[in-house]
């Protein structure tokens, strides 16, 4: 048997300026309560599933229930995720009018021959599958993440939610979710609805990104990553590098990953990153900043 571990973040990009208790009370819980799911013998597809679903339920991250209006005044969700024992993936882009855009990215992967449904053939599809809607948008989402480190409208928006597990039979998994807003054009795509970018999970690591998303589609962050393990390299030193590469070029987030060991990295090139972890002790920890 593997002793379990578990990442999650909130979104990279937050500001020094700012008071994050909410948010720090919230990832610890949501961590104690898959940490008892992992003891128990949950998979860790279920609880990456089940960590991003309360994190996007929480209305305190730029995910689910966090979402700001784009451009047109529409709320528009992405998610995916990856099994790393089967590596299938679902992903959902474009989601409007629904709850939680990971429970619908779940239902392609394991109801459809697909990996991805965007617009408004992914909310046709998840009201076929009887998800929860959202029927008074204004009312429902809170437009969280207003003081971290956005950009604002025209340039590179980034918040984002993940989660990645190593279960106790040696599975990966791993599961994001994004509202990507403030300001975005409409049907803008970034990173975490595509596995290879922004999610990624296989025999080696399991990755979820988060930051400025048209970045880490052009360098296939989180699969990077995930091959450079294979590769033999150590994952802090192979996360560390992607995330470099990232600012390299001009672009800003971070990303947290685990490997078929246990190990855990969580770099990130922006002033925090919001994030918390069960390690293969035991032991729960959250940071921002450190």
């Amino acid at each position: 048997m593997t002793r379990p571990a578990l990442i999650l973040h909130g979104g990279a990009g937050a500001r020094r300026s700012v008071n994050y208790d909410r948010e720090t009370a919230n990832m610890r819980e949501v961590v104690e309560a898959m940490a008892a799911r992992l003891s128990g013998g949950a998979s860790a597809l279920d609880v990456a599933v089940e960590a991003v679903v309360r994190l996007e339920d929480s209305g305190l991250y730029v995910a689910g229930r966090g979402a700001s209006p784009n451009l047109d005044g529409r709320y528009e969700l992405d998610a995916s995720l990856m099994d790393g024992a089967t590596q299938k993936a679902g992903a959902v882009a474009a989601l409007q009018g629904f709850r939680n855009p990971i429970r619908a990215a779940r239902a392609v992967m394991e109801k459809t021959p697909h990996v991805m449904l965007a617009g408004q053939g992914a909310a046709d599809f998840a009201r076929d599958q009887r998800l929860d809607a959202v029927d008074d948008p204004e009312a429902w989402f809170t437009r969280a993440g207003q003081g971290d480190d956005n950009h604002p409208p025209g340039t590179l928006a980034h918040g984002t939610v993940g989660c990645v597990v190593l279960d106790a039979k040696g599975r990966l998994a791993a599961a994001t979710s994004t509202a990507g807003v403030f300001g975005k054009m409409p049907g803008r795509v970034g990173d975490t609805p595509i596995p290879a970018a922004g999610t990624w999970a296989d025999d080696h690591a399991a990755v979820s990104c988060t930051g400025q998303g048209e970045y880490f589609i052009r360098t296939a962050a989180a699969a990077q990553t995930a091959w450079r393990v294979a590769a033999n390299q150590p994952l802090a030193p192979a996360a560390r590098a992607v995330i470099d590469q990232i600012g390299a070029m001009g672009g800003d987030g971070g990303l947290i990953a685990l490997d078929r060991h246990g190990n855990r990295a969580d770099p990130f090139n922006s002033q925090g990153m919001k994030r918390a972890w069960l390690d293969v002790s035991g032991e729960i920890g959250v940071e921002v900043f450190g």
